[in-house]
């Protein structure tokens, strides 16, 4: 390999070094996101956006088996609209962009831009709804929505970016608990079965839920430097919404009642989870159900009789299967090129030249291992399907590992200073549940209760930050 070639990779910072600069690196030099004119957004070049066209389409799909349908609601939404529900404006105005003028005319009423679309939809759910028989509304939307952030880091935190919102409408409390539950489990399993993420899934406390809701819950990933990262949440919202915006239903008796509510979503923060997870000091490593590119054919000596010609007979054997491409490029050697697609994350390459074609075979190498196998041409598509299981499953298992290696069980403060200090990760203890309690864990080490799990363990009968009752047992990290 060259010295130009060599120079490729080591542009990017490797992550002990600067864990935040190795992010930044990686998603500019593998071609995913620019960043915009206005600061805080970020432009999702093709690459990157095939990512959360493979998510996207993998959750509608889950959704839609569960019953849900999508519709669209408005970008803007009137102020009054926003200050109906009391605790959910106090939750998102510090973040709210508005929009006072169309045109040169200044507008009667400010309209923010969508911090979140309960209030706009619960407004049009109260026109919709008259019976039980309606019951339950289960719709969804894909869009976007601002919040006016003032540190931003692209697909981890952004003032505008991508997601998908639930919000449903149920008869009873226990429905709409259980709507709220079985959405967690499709992000869940998703995550696990999608991304090879694995997570940890539970309740927020009282101080990290959602403003406005009864119970939020959420799913909750450790990165590669120690810190948690909010993977996706589902709030149920009782009738805190549906009284204020007084959606109302004739029950079974003939009363009027309010439902119950849910709200729930994942953004293109997924995608920053992705990277974090898996990327290694190469770039990025992605699992092969959500890779641009699950495999790459690249031609060694393309400029001889036939290798093209091979190439793209291997192409054609696999297209309709994967998500393949020939990089054919002139001016680039394969170095340079093997060099590119590793950075890029692609699951498998396969290399075929002369040597290969006299050989009836083909060189099969690996992104998560960086291993190559030679394989006869005639098995190529049956080694592929199986070595992409095989990488999903490998990437899953390392990222288990890496979760557990920073997984601490502590049994006092100073622990826990330490350890957020010098080795952050997950830490899991039992703990009172009192604000006061949680607000001092916050100051004094950075972290926060990530969630409150569903399968608790009992680490002992005394909260380690207070010396309190302890209630329950919880997991706390520093987190995006």
């Amino acid at each position: 390999m060259s010295k130009k070639e060599k120079q490729f990779v080591e542009e990017i910072t490797p992550m002990e070094v600067d864990f935040p600069q190795w992010y930044t690196d990686v998603i500019t030099k593998t071609d995913l996101v620019d960043y915009s004119p206005v600061k805080g957004f970020m432009v999702i070049k093709p690459y990157g956006y095939a990512i959360w066209e493979n998510i996207q389409q993998y959750m509608d799909g889950r959704f839609k088996e569960t019953g849900h349908k999508n519709c669209y609601f408005p970008l803007l939404i009137p102020e009054s609209l926003l200050k109906k529900e009391a605790e959910h404006v106090e939750g998102f105005a510090p973040e709210v962009a508005w929009v006072t003028h169309g045109g040169q005319e200044e507008l009667a009423e400010r309209l923010c831009i969508r911090p979140t679309s309960e209030t706009i939809i619960c407004e049009m759910y109260s026109k919709w709804l008259k019976s039980y028989r309606d019951l339950p509304f289960l719709y969804n939307q894909w869009c976007s929505v601002v919040r006016w952030e003032k540190s931003t880091r692209p697909f981890l935190r952004t003032s505008e970016f991508l997601w998908q919102e639930g919000h449903t409408l149920h008869e009873t409390y226990d429905e709409a608990q259980e709507e709220t539950i079985q959405m967690l489990n499709i992000y869940k399993e998703t995550a696990e079965e999608l991304l090879a993420m694995p997570v940890v899934v539970g309740r927020k406390s009282e101080k990290e839920k959602f403003a406005g809701a009864h119970a939020t819950y959420t799913m909750e990933a450790l990165m590669h430097d120690g810190k948690a990262l909010q993977a996706g949440t589902s709030h149920n919202l009782a009738q805190h919404f549906t009284t204020a915006f007084d959606i109302t239903f004739l029950d079974r008796d003939g009363e009027l009642k309010h439902p119950y509510h849910t709200s729930w979503g994942v953004s293109t923060r997924l995608i920053g989870g992705i990277i974090m997870v898996h990327g290694d000091n190469r770039g990025l490593v992605f699992p092969p159900g959500v890779a641009p590119v699950q495999v790459v054919i690249v031609p060694i000596a393309a400029h001889k009789g036939g290798v093209i010609e091979k190439a793209d007979e291997i192409f054609s054997q696999l297209k309709e299967s994967f998500r393949v491409e020939v990089d054919d490029r002139e001016n680039y050697s394969p170095g340079w090129k093997f060099n590119e697609w590793e950075m890029k994350g692609v699951p498998i390459r396969i290399e075929i030249g002369p040597k290969d074609i006299e050989k009836q075979q083909a060189v099969l190498f690996r992104r998560d291992t960086l291993e190559k196998e030679v394989v006869p041409l005639e098995e190529v598509k049956e080694k592929v399907q199986g070595l992409l299981k095989d990488i999903h499953n490998n990437l899953l298992l390392k990222a288990k590992n890496m979760r557990d290696e920073k997984t601490y069980y502590i049994k006092s403060f100073d622990e826990m200073k330490e350890i957020m200090e010098k080795r952050p990760g997950f830490v899991k203890a039992m703990w009172c549940e009192e604000r006061e309690c949680e607000d001092k864990i916050k100051a004094e080490t950075a972290a926060s209760v990530r969630c409150i799990p569903f399968e608790q363990e009992n680490l002992g009968d005394t909260c380690p930050f207070c010396g309190k009752e302890a209630k329950v047992m919880a997991y706390f990290a520093k987190a995006y």
